[in-house]
């Protein structure tokens, strides 16, 4: 019982009627009708009639079952309500109610514009933190198709570039963001490794490769000699990237190749002893801007088919004079310029350097260089300019065509990537009437036979005369030209041979008088 009556908490109004008090007591579990209909009764109103519940100010009490309670001093009055009162404010509730729906419904709309405006920004932070090798590979992949649009829109191929130099106002858009390549942390195996020929380039990705470049700058001492800003670095290194075609064999990863052995001969020739920093400083970056923007057809293509380069560079290195281009397109932006801290005479003096090296790639040299460099090695003078020039000439082109001195395992996936690039242009020709040289026909050349004379003819007189300048290079570059040689040639000799037993086998099964049955 006691617990049944503390439950009941019974509420009390006091009502004013017809200037009496009177006493109303109701259940808080009423409902708001029943509230209503006792209010009518007590005031002596018909039920069912639309009222008003009003303090002793004017002012209305709204009626339901937790209203507030008043007291004898102030006392509520029961107001019947007319037809018009009632309307009125039936219509205002429903205005409420109709108000209240739109700010719902307004709500509603502004919460999906959130989320869709959530989603897009969650899309592009997930996009913007993509890999720098992805965004590359998208960006390769629409030049890559860019080409074939344009090598199959029939005609000549103009070798399109990403420089149209008639345009004198067109640049390299610099890049102002903070580089933000995922940073590679080189371990002490890949330090050491780095300086020697067997390092295997097959195992990096571009970010990686990128890391390396940025330590040999650092290591060399070159970052604080030429004080350049570490951003800038970055930044310079990342647009080199971006400057190297996806071609078979003509891309970013031998501009890599081609830099990580110049840095391992500069180590292995002691060549900081011997060459002043700026010397070093115009090897490196000669290596590293070399080739860029190869457009993945050699010289030949481009005077024999009357490209623009070929025009533009009057037939004499029209690739070689393209790099260089380019190559100080990107260092004359001032957020790429890494330069930027020398003095003008010095920089001069470097730009002119970084040129000759570069021209100085062209295959159609060699003979030039070589000779030159073999009438000065025996009297070598360190001291001399033109001995000097001369030394850094042949140094290029010896880390430029210098796969062979790694492992077979490294060196031979280049042969087929060169081979590749080599049959791309032969059909090319072929198709434009061109004239295809032998060893670039896939109807006429073979691994073997691409290789036995040029590392005969080519690479192993050129390392053995840089040998008697640097004995040390023997055991681990000339040393494997050698053996490659030898790789080679027997792989040929099996191909002879297979070929002969299938010649004899095939004589063999013709009848007597050379006809089939």
């Amino acid at each position: 019982m006691g617990a049944a009556s503390s439950s009941y908490h019974p509420r009390t109004l006091y009502l004013s009627v017809d200037g009496k008090m009177q006493k109303v007591i109701f259940s808080q579990h009423c409902s708001q009708y029943d509230i209503r209909e006792l209010l009518c009764s007590s005031s002596n109103i018909p039920r069912n009639t639309a009222i008003s519940l009003v303090d002793s100010e004017g002012a209305m009490v709204p009626i339901y079952p937790a209203m507030p309670t008043n007291t004898p001093n102030c006392l509520y009055k029961v107001v019947p309500q007319s037809a018009g009162q009632a309307g009125d404010k039936e219509d205002m509730f429903q205005n409420v109610l109709t108000q209240v729906a739109d700010q719902f419904s307004r709500i509603n709309e502004l919460k999906t514009e959130v989320t869709n405006r959530m989603a897009m920004l969650e899309k592009r932070v997930e996009l913007e933190g993509l890999k720098v090798l992805e965004i590359e590979k998208c960006k390769n992949d629409l030049r890559r198709l860019r080409d074939e649009m344009t090598s199959r829109g029939g005609g000549r191929m103009n070798c399109a570039c990403k420089y149209n130099f008639s345009d004198d106002g067109k640049k390299l858009s610099p890049r102002r963001d903070v580089p933000s390549y995922p940073k590679y942390t080189l371990s002490q195996e890949t330090i050491e490794a780095l300086k020697k020929p067997t390092f295997d380039v097959w195992h990096w990705e571009h970010n990686e490769m990128l890391s390396c470049l940025e330590y040999m700058y650092h290591d060399l001492g070159l970052v604080k000699e030429f004080s350049i800003n570490p951003i800038t670095l970055k930044r310079w290194l990342l647009n080199i990237q971006e400057n190297y075609r996806e071609n078979p064999f003509h891309n970013f990863r031998h501009c890599f190749c081609v830099s990580q052995i110049m840095y391992g001969m500069i180590n292995l020739c002691n060549l900081q002893e011997k060459l002043s920093m700026t010397d070093i400083s115009i090897l490196m970056t000669a290596a590293v801007c070399h080739d860029l923007d190869h457009p993945g057809y050699n010289n030949t293509y481009q005077i024999n088919a009357r490209t623009e380069l070929a025009v533009r560079y009057n037939d004499i290195s029209p690739l070689e004079n393209h790099h260089c281009a380019v190559a100080f397109q990107i260092l004359s932006q001032p957020e790429c310029n890494i330069f930027a801290n020398i003095e003008p005479e010095v920089f001069k003096q470097i730009r002119q350097a970084i040129i000759t090296l570069i021209l100085a790639t062209d295959m159609a040299r060699h003979g030039e260089i070589l000779d030159l460099f073999k009438n000065k090695v025996d009297n070598f003078d360190f001291t001399n300019e033109e001995h000097i020039k001369c030394l850094k000439m042949v140094l290029i082109k010896c880390c430029d065509i210098s796969n062979e001195v790694r492992p077979t395992e490294v060196a031979e996936p280049w042969v087929d990537y060169l081979l590749e690039e080599y049959f791309m242009q032969s059909d090319r020709e072929k198709s434009e009437g061109l004239p295809v040289a032998p060893f670039m026909d896939r109807d006429k050349v073979t691994k073997p036979t691409a290789q036995i004379g040029f590392i005969k003819f080519v690479l192993i007189p050129m390392f053995e005369t840089v040998m008697k300048l640097f004995p040390q290079i023997e055991e681990m570059m000339v040393q494997p030209l050698r053996d490659s040689r030898d790789h080679y040639e027997e792989l040929k000799q099996q191909n002879d041979d297979a070929m002969t037993e299938a010649q004899v086998k095939k004589t063999d099964s013709m009848p007597l008088g050379g006809k089939k049955k």
